[in-house]
C-alpha cells in the first residue's frame, strides 16, 4: 500500500527528485535545481585601519601660552611701577577720598531741675555743622573758589563771619579731613543746609557747568543746652559754653555727672556721605545724670522779682535775696540782681556773670550784731534786762564811735541794744567777754568762726569766697571795737544767711545746700550727702535771741518795723555797713540789709536781703531791704503753707528807768 508520497509500505522513501527547470515565472521564487549548491553571500566589506595619530610636540604651545604669561606679567609691573613710584602722590590723593572718618559722640546732658522736678535746665537736639575741608580742592570741585562759593551761602544762616568760614574750608590750610563750623545748631538751621545741598546737587546733574558746593558740608547730631525759665535762678544754674563744658554754677560744679561719657564713632565716607556697611564701629554715649536741687522754682521767681525792682528803684548797683529752710539747711531761693540769660550770653552783663550772693565779700553790718549778742548771752557776760548806758559818743583805742543817729544818753537793755542796732552799747555788751580787751576779742572770734565766718559754707560752689576774717592777734586798734557790731569783718551772703538759720535751728549750724540728689541712667535717685552739723550756741541762748530779734521788728523802737508780717512772729534785724567800693578799695556808699526768720517762736524760714550801693532814695537796710524781706517771706510762708503759730510775742523791755 502506498502512501500519499508514492512509497509502498514497508519501503524506504524515495528521494524526490526535481523536474527540469521551467520559464521562471515573474515573480516567482526561482528554486535551486537538484545537486545546486547555493552561491555565497558576499561578504560585507571590512573597514579600513586608522591611520596612527602622532603627537605634535608641546614646545611652541608652551613658547606661546609663557609668552603671554610674561606680557600680562609684565603690564601688571608697569602698572604697578605707575601707581606705586610715578603716579603715587595722585593714587593717594584719591585714595583718601573714601577713608574712615572718626567722630564723637555727644553724650546727652543731664536735666537740672528744683526740688519738685520742674526742669530749670534741659538739653534739645541739635547738630554741629562740620565740614571736610579736602571736599572743597579745585580737583574735587572742579572749580577754583569752592570755600568762596560755600561760605556765601553758609555766611547767613550760621549767623558767621564770611572770610572765617573761607578760612576754615580751604583745602590747602589744612590737612585735616573734619573741622567744625559751627556747634549745636537747630534743626532748623541744618535743614536750610540740607536743602540747599540736595538743590545744588540737582543742578549739577543737569548743568555740568556748576558744582554742589556744599557737598562737603556735614552734620552731627548733638543736643543744645536750653533754660526754659530765661534769668531764673540763673546765677545757681550757670551756663554751658560753646564746647558743651559747664561755663560757672552748678553746670559747673558737677560738670562730670550732668555730661555723661562721650561715645564715638567711626565710618567710611566717599563723596561725603556715610557708607553705612562699611565697616563702621560704635561706642555708644553714656548719658549724664540729672541733678536735683533744693530750690522751689516759685519762691525763687518771687525772691528774684522784689531784689530785683527794688535795685532798679534804688539804682543800686547790686543785690542778693536767699531763702533757707531752717531745719534742714536746703536753700529755696538764691536769687541775684542784675541777672543775665544763660541762654544768650551775647547779651549778658560781663559784671552780672556768676553769683554775686556767695562770690561777693562785703562787711555785713548791723546784721552781724546777733553774733556778738550769741557770745555774751553764752558766756554768761549779760542777759536780755541787763542795763546798758549808750553814750552819743565812745572813745575807744584812736577813735571816737557813735550810733548811726545822734542822741542823748540811751538808758537801754541788752535787748534795747540790739533793737535800737546801737554800735556804741554792742562794744560795751562784747568789751564784758574778757578781763581784757585781747581776751574778749579772743572770745569773740570763737564765736563768729563757729557761726561760719572764715571759711567756706560747705555748698562747694564754684568761686565762693570765704570772706575776711583776720585773727584775732591781728586786728587793728579800730578792728577791736569795729568787728563787734560788723565793720572790719567781710562775709558772703550766704554766710550771713546761715547765721540766722543756727539761732532759729534752735543754736545748732547745718551746713547749707543746694542739690538734693542725682538721678542716673538707670532713673535711680541717689540723696545727696547728709551736711554737717555743729552745735554753735546752746538752745536756751537761741531761744532768748529769738526773742530778742522780735523786738527789732515789733517794737515801735525798733528798726525793722517795715518786715512786720500780719498774723506772724518775726525775728529780724536791719544793717547799714560803710562799703569798699570794690574798684577804689576805698569806703564809698553803703551796704543795706535785713535778716530775720519766721515764725519767730517756731522757725521754719530764714530770708537774708542785702542792697549794694543805693544812690536813690533812703539806703538803710531797715527802709530798703526790710520790704523785700517781706515780700519774700510772705510769699515763701504761703507757698509752703506754714500757718501763724498764733502766739502772743514775747515784748522784752527796751529801755530801762534810771
Amino acid at each position: 500500500m502506498a502512501d500519499d508520497t508514492g512509497n509502498t509500505a514497508g519501503q524506504p522513501p524515495r528521494r524526490r527528485v526535481p523536474g527540469p527547470a521551467g520559464p521562471a515565472r515573474p515573480g516567482a521564487r526561482q528554486r535551486p535545481g537538484p545537486g545546486h549548491r547555493p552561491a555565497r553571500r558576499p561578504a560585507p566589506p571590512r573597514p579600513a585601519a586608522p591611520k596612527a595619530l602622532r603627537l605634535g610636540s608641546p614646545r611652541p604651545r608652551l613658547r606661546l601660552v609663557g609668552l603671554a604669561l610674561t606680557l600680562v606679567l609684565s603690564v601688571f609691573v608697569v602698572r604697578l611701577l605707575q601707581v606705586q613710584a610715578v603716579e603715587a602722590d595722585t593714587y593717594a590723593a584719591k585714595a583718601g577720598q573714601n577713608l574712615q572718618v572718626g567722630q564723637v559722640l555727644d553724650a546727652e546732658r543731664g536735666e537740672i531741675t528744683d526740688r519738685n522736678g520742674v526742669a530749670l535746665a534741659t538739653s534739645e537736639d541739635a547738630y554741629d555743622i562740620t565740614a571736610d575741608p579736602t571736599m572743597f580742592a579745585p580737583d574735587q570741585l572742579e572749580i577754583p573758589d569752592g570755600p568762596e562759593q560755600a561760605a556765601v551761602l553758609l555766611a547767613p544762616i550760621l549767623g558767621q563771619d564770611q572770610d572765617k568760614l573761607v578760612e576754615k574750608l580751604r583745602p590747602d590750610n589744612k590737612a585735616l579731613r573734619y573741622v567744625k563750623l559751627a556747634s549745636r545748631q537747630t534743626p532748623q538751621v541744618w535743614k536750610q543746609i540740607k536743602d540747599l545741598k540736595t538743590a545744588l546737587a540737582k543742578k549739577a546733574k543737569t548743568d555740568t557747568s556748576s558744582a554742589n558746593v556744599l557737598a562737603g558740608v556735614l552734620s552731627v547730631p548733638t543736643s543744645k543746652r536750653v533754660y526754659p525759665n530765661n534769668e531764673l535762678a540763673a546765677g545757681i544754674l550757670g551756663w554751658v559754653n560753646a564746647e558743651g563744658k559747664g561755663g560757672g554754677g552748678i553746670e559747673l560744679q558737677l560738670d562730670k555727672r550732668l555730661a555723661g561719657e562721650d561715645g564715638s564713632i567711626r565710618f567710611v565716607q566717599s563723596g561725603g556721605r556715610l557708607v553705612p556697611t562699611a565697616g563702621s564701629s560704635e561706642t555708644p554715649a553714656v548719658p549724664g545724670s540729672d541733678v536735683e536741687l533744693t530750690i522751689d522754682r516759685d519762691i525763687q521767681w518771687a525772691a528774684q522779682n522784689a531784689i530785683s525792682e527794688q535795685v532798679e528803684k534804688s539804682a543800686a548797683d547790686r543785690g542778693y535775696v536767699i531763702v533757707q529752710d531752717t531745719r534742714t539747711g536746703e536753700v529755696l531761693a538764691l536769687a541775684n540782681a542784675p541777672g543775665f540769660d544763660p541762654g544768650d550770653l551775647s547779651e549778658a552783663d560781663p559784671a552780672a556773670l556768676g553769683n554775686a550772693a556767695l562770690q561777693d565779700a562785703f562787711e555785713p553790718g548791723s546784721t552781724a550784731k546777733v553774733m556778738s549778742m550769741a557770745a555774751v548771752l553764752e558766756e554768761g557776760a549779760a542777759t536780755p534786762q541787763t542795763h546798758v548806758v549808750v553814750p552819743n559818743r565812745l572813745h575807744r583805742g584812736d577813735r571816737l564811735f557813735k550810733d548811726d543817729v545822734d542822741h542823748p544818753t540811751w538808758y537801754l537793755t541788752l535787748n534795747g541794744v540790739l533793737a535800737k542796732s546801737s554800735n556804741i552799747g554792742t562794744i560795751l555788751a562784747t568789751g564784758q567777754l574778757g578781763k581784757t580787751q585781747a581776751q574778749a576779742n579772743k572770745v569773740l572770734y570763737d564765736y563768729l568762726r563757729k557761726f561760719g565766718l572764715g571759711d567756706h559754707t560747705g555748698l562747694g560752689f564754684p568761686g565762693e569766697t570765704k570772706g575776711i576774717l583776720a585773727p584775732p592777734g591781728a586786728w587793728s586798734t579800730s578792728q577791736q571795737y569795729t568787728i563787734p557790731f560788723g565793720q572790719g569783718v567781710s562775709v558772703n551772703a550766704m554766710q550771713a544767711a546761715s547765721v540766722y538759720s543756727t539761732i532759729a535751728n534752735g543754736g545748732v549750724r547745718i551746713e547749707p545746700t543746694l542739690v538734693r540728689g542725682t538721678k542716673g541712667p538707670d532713673q535711680r535717685f541717689t540723696p545727696a550727702p547728709e551736711p554737717e552739723k555743729s552745735r554753735v550756741v546752746s538752745e536756751k541762748t537761741a531761744k532768748t535771741l529769738a526773742r530778742m530779734l522780735e523786738s527789732v521788728v515789733d517794737d515801735e523802737e525798733g528798726t525793722g518795723t517795715k518786715a512786720r508780717i500780719p498774723g506772724y512772729r518775726v525775728a529780724g534785724k536791719t544793717g547799714t555797713a560803710n562799703r569798699v567800693d570794690p574798684a577804689t578799695g576805698k569806703y564809698h556808699g553803703y551796704t543795706s540789709s535785713f535778716a530775720g526768720f519766721a515764725p519767730a517762736d517756731q522757725p521754719r524760714i530764714t530770708v537774708y536781703c542785702a542792697i549794694q550801693n543805693a544812690t536813690e532814695g533812703s539806703y538803710f537796710g531797715g527802709q530798703i531791704c526790710g520790704p523785700v524781706y517781706k515780700k519774700v517771706m510772705e510769699f515763701a510762708l504761703k507757698t509752703l503753707q506754714v500757718p501763724p503759730t498764733g502766739a502772743e510775742p514775747a515784748n522784752l523791755p527796751v529801755t530801762f528807768t534810771r
